[in-house]
């Protein structure tokens, strides 16, 4: 338990690389590591650093379960009188209840734990605070909000898990109870229900689990076969969390039936030596109003009392739980790796599909130019009348539309290409296929991420239209280029008068007619000399593969939008497995440290 300093700033620079890491593509598992970086963050910020920290606070158990397992009233009755809402409705507890006792406060008013949480005092004798507790919300009367032990208004604007808030929820907030009835070293934690329907309430369950040194999981005999609790305890086996378990409102009936079932089911889990308490269903359960009678929950609270009061099992307790904490990083944090690389690897066969699509696209372009297929239809038609029945400005004309068709088919074959490709490829964006981009996060860091809102191009239709209007836009500025280029070299040629449209129409047809366009060259370098024919003919050259690779370039860079915003690199996966890797040296170094000393003092 006693922490170097060395580790803590490996695990601070963990948790800035857990942090910084996205899974933007929806591959198959990437809502899996989104879940898992979010408790891994929360175990990290909540629990693990705050305990490597201060190893001798107070311990602190979450009583979780499922809906209607009776938490609250459980917390109630270890405490002796009401401390937590309890009832018949669901959800009942919404705000978290934490119950210490009063000379340990301090260790939970401030951020040591879940400072994600503000803190809210219920009014007990002080009247700087008038308000009422109604179902588990704090109503302030003169202030609003939640509040510090110095009255600071605090909160957050983003749920635990990093999810905006809407304008009408209020901040989450653990509220603070203090009694005598626990004994110093003890803190209790009542969490909503891990099943909840309200999802802020299921992940504020969750949160609050990963920053327990013990978790109390508390089932009944009706539900103790249900996926969620043994969710929880396979879970905590997984983390070698120091676990209770408590059967709750079994008939007495049954009782001895039930109780030897749950065992049955425990030790096939590999969870047979994990301390459970049976209580029976009694007439103060009913409602979940009551307190149960003191003998009920004597075994669990003594249970308690004995991991805070006995300086060696507090000791097993905490460090057991960080230890298996520390653990668990080694394959919680590999598999944010794995998941990262996996969205690299993903990424680079989607930018692949796009060069390779592209790539042809240009090729196909070249080569049907130098084929000489523009020259064909009205171009053709307009070039043998050219320059009697066709004025230049009709041949570039002509020319350019032939240019723009071709532009646009060759794209267009190009898109659904992409498209194919894409649909065969797990996680292409497409849809909403990205969801996370470079925003996102949650407090300190983000433990989310929102959701880019890019998408991919759609082949076809409108995006059709839309291609075919930005590619007109690049040919029109081609033609007028082509313009100048002729009235440039028209008037600089010895002074003669050569019609500048003629020699604009001359130069379109040498550069898009290919091998049809012999006779146009030779126009052209009788018109202007062979030289400066040359010369000219090299310009227009370079003018028309700019104007081709703008637009190859620029419909390309559509569909690589989405694969930036993602920014699916290697580096988190690099930087996961370094970080990791000296957090690991850290801890070797922390185990051998009292070794090391035993063996310079003999």
């Amino acid at each position: 338990m006693e922490a170097q300093p060395e580790l803590l700033d490996a695990l601070t620079a963990l948790r800035e690389r857990v942090a910084a890491a996205r899974f933007p593509l929806d591959l198959p598992g990437a809502e899996r590591a989104r879940r898992s970086r979010a408790e891994l963050l929360a175990q990290l910020d909540d629990y693990l650093m705050p305990r490597l920290r201060a190893p001798e606070a107070p311990l602190l158990a979450v009583i979780g379960g499922s809906t209607g397992a009776g938490k609250s009233t459980l917390v109630n009755s270890l405490i002796g009188r009401r401390v937590s809402e309890a009832g018949v409705l669901r959800p009942t507890t919404r705000t978290p209840v934490l119950v210490c006792h009063p000379g340990d406060e301090p260790w939970f008013a401030g951020e040591r734990v879940l400072p994600g949480l503000g803190r809210v005092w219920m009014p007990r004798q002080d009247a700087a605070y008038e308000g009422e507790y109604h179902g588990g919300d704090y109503h302030a009367g003169e202030h609003s909000g939640t509040y510090d032990g110095c009255g600071a208004a605090q909160g957050s604007e983003r749920e635990p898990g990093g999810a905006p808030r809407s304008a009408d929820e209020p901040p989450p907030a653990l509220r603070i109870e203090t009694d005598d009835a626990l004994p110093a070293g003890l803190a209790l934690l009542d969490a909503p229900d891990i099943d909840s329907l309200v999802v802020h309430n299921r992940d504020l369950a969750a949160q609050l689990l990963c920053a327990a040194d013990i978790w109390v999981l508390v089932t009944t005999s009706a539900r103790y076969g249900d996926a969620v609790p043994w969710h929880l305890l396979r879970a905590a086996k997984e983390y070698d969390v120091t676990l209770a378990t408590v059967l709750d409102r079994v008939p007495h009936q049954i009782a001895d039936e039930v109780s030897r079932q749950y065992g049955v089911m425990l030790e096939r889990e590999g969870l047979g030596d994990v301390p459970r308490f049976t209580i029976p269903e009694l007439p103060e359960s009913a409602g979940g109003s009551g307190l149960l009678p003191m003998t009920a929950v004597a075994g669990l609270r003594e249970w308690l009392a004995r991991r805070a009061d006995d300086p060696a099992a507090r000791v097993v307790a905490a460090g057991r739980t960080a230890a298996g904490a520390l653990a668990s990083l080694r394959s919680r944090v590999g598999a944010l790796a794995n998941a990262a690389a996996a969205q690299h690897a993903t990424s680079v066969r989607l930018a692949q599909h796009i060069a390779g699509a592209y790539g042809e696209a240009s090729w196909r372009v070249e080569q049907r130019i130098a084929d000489g297929e523009l020259l064909a239809g009205d171009a053709a038609a307009h070039w043998r009348g050219f320059p009697l029945d066709s004025s230049g400005g009709e041949l570039v004309e002509a020319l350019a539309d032939g240019l723009t068709a071709l532009l646009v088919g060759t794209v267009a074959a190009a898109d659904e290409r992409v498209a194919a490709a894409w649909r065969r490829e797990p996680g292409a964006p497409g849809g909403g296929g990205v969801r996370e981009g470079r925003r996102g996060g949650g407090p300190r860091g983000g433990r989310g991420g929102a959701a880019s809102g890019v998408r991919a191009p759609v082949a076809g239709g409108a995006a059709g239209e839309d291609s075919k209007g930005r590619i007109g836009v690049f040919v029109r500025r081609w033609r007028r280029c082509v313009d100048e280029l002729a009235e440039e070299a028209s008037t600089a040629e010895r002074g003669s008068a050569v019609d500048a449209e003629e020699t604009a129409g001359l130069l379109a047809t040498v550069l898009l007619g290919g091998r049809r366009s012999g006779g146009a060259a030779a126009a052209l370098s009788g018109s202007l000399g062979e030289e400066r024919a040359d010369q000219l003919r090299e310009q227009g050259e370079r003018l028309l593969g700019t104007c081709v690779q703008r637009v190859l370039n620029g419909e390309r860079e559509r569909w690589l939008e989405p694969l930036d915003a993602a920014a699916a690199t290697t580096d988190p996966q690099v930087e996961l497995i370094a970080a990791l890797s000296l957090v690991r040296r850290s801890e070797a170094a922390r185990r051998q440290a009292p070794r090391a000393r035993a063996k310079r003092e003999r």
